[in-house]
């Protein structure tokens, strides 16, 4: 049993990512306007998570390196260098969400301004970092803890606020009303994250010493219950910022909230002090959670596809800087969200076309390479995500 729980704990990390500042203002927007029209959505961009997330660890346990270091073999050095800047730069923007969100998540239980919330985020998130220092154990039970608090909190709307089991069962069956489409496709063209493609790898691959491939399909055995059992939670947790939205404010005809402030200030009135302090704890636990988990994946894709270090507070340093320019300048933190959701989708080709070219190559992959309706299974979600995105790149600069 002791064996069995040492083997999970990566994909909680990875799981992180899919319920980050960005996707409060995502799933708070679909709820809102659309009521629960949009639950099938979300239900379907978590599924097509998993196998993404699955083939990540598996290259990290089968190959004993992390996907950017099997890049690196694989490519010439003008390749692997492009493929290290694009990483580096999503994994700032994406950073740069989530920190913003975290300060947002201070500012809104303390009132503390947005620069003080950022230094007070930047402290807090690199001694979450610290704790890798003492192993991979401490660092992953942090992050399961807050995404459990995350959990907590939600739980706590949904008892607060009420559920209406039919009306969200219904909204399992495919509908996109008038005006959704755009909203839709964004829940699902940001499903993956490529900075966690990259990580998940690298947090399988050094976790247990394995000598056969025996050995290797036992522990890929944990890995995937390991996947299935943190992005459901994961899952779970988008749902509920749905069904929560649809509830409060779609049902109320507040259809208009579509910012993590307007959902705060709509839970405060309408569901009472608590439900919206609640709300701030999660918003800040996934912020904070999300930014370490960001810089930790930065580190990893300069190490696997330059074979370059630096110290973990210098790269904390130089991530923070565009976070703290952004709210220096008092943008609207909304905004950077959806900028920060452009900037993942020039990624999303980068993570997924290398990832499914590696895992269906039996030169790395040996006997675990992916069979064939694997392959076919991944090379549709590859194609549907990257055609999401795009069309998500043209509405957004030409159309």
């Amino acid at each position: 049993m002791r064996g069995a729980l040492a083997m999970l704990g990566p994909a909680f990390i990875a799981a992180i990512a899919y319920v980050d500042p960005g996707n409060f203002s995502t799933n708070i927007g679909a709820g809102a306007e659309f009521g629960y029209a949009l639950v099938w959505v979300v239900v379907l961009a978590n599924l097509m998570a998993m196998p993404v997330q699955f083939l990540s660890a598996k290259i990290g346990v089968v190959t004993g390196k992390t996907l950017p270091e099997v890049c690196r073999e694989r490519h010439s050095r003008p390749v692997r260098w492009g493929l290290w800047l694009q990483a580096e730069i999503v994994a700032m923007s994406t950073d740069l969400a989530e920190f913003v969100g975290a300060a947002l998540g201070l500012y809104l239980l303390f009132g503390i301004p947005m620069v003080p919330a950022a230094l007070i985020t930047a402290v807090v998130a690199f001694a979450l970092l610290g704790l890798q220092a003492r192993g991979y154990r401490p660092f992953e039970r942090a992050i399961a803890g807050l995404l459990l608090l995350i959990i907590a909190g939600f739980a706590y709307q949904l008892l607060r606020i009420g559920v209406e089991p039919a009306q969200a069962i219904a909204g399992l069956v495919p509908t996109l009303p008038a005006g959704s489409a755009y909203l839709a496709v964004g829940i699902v063209g940001a499903t993956v994250m490529p900075h966690v493609v990259y990580l998940h790898s690298a947090l399988t691959s050094r976790r247990v010493a394995v000598s056969t491939d025996d050995d290797r399909r036992k522990v890929l055995r944990f890995e995937r219950w390991d996947v299935v059992i943190a992005l459901g939670l994961a899952g779970l947790i988008n749902l509920s910022m749905l069904v929560m939205a649809a509830k409060l404010f779609h049902a109320s005809g507040n259809t208009g909230v579509s910012s993590i402030e307007d959902a705060h200030a709509g839970l405060a009135t309408f569901a009472g002090g608590t439900a919206a302090l609640v709300f701030a704890v999660a918003l800040l636990a996934s912020g904070i959670s999300s930014s370490s988990v960001g810089t930790f994946a930065g580190q990893v894709v300069m190490a696997g596809f330059i074979n370059f270090r630096i110290p973990l507070l210098l790269r904390r340093l130089i991530t923070m800087t565009p976070a703290l320019v952004v709210i220096v300048l008092g943008m609207n933190p909304t905004d950077v969200l959806n900028f920060s959701q452009v900037v993942l989708s020039f990624g999303i080709p980068f993570a997924l076309i290398p990832l499914l070219l590696v895992t269906r190559d039996r030169s790395v992959m040996g006997d675990f390479a992916n069979p064939r309706w694997l392959t076919a299974v991944m090379t549709a979600i590859t194609t549907l995500i990257i055609g999401l995105n795009a069309y998500l790149l043209y509405d957004q600069f030409l159309g």
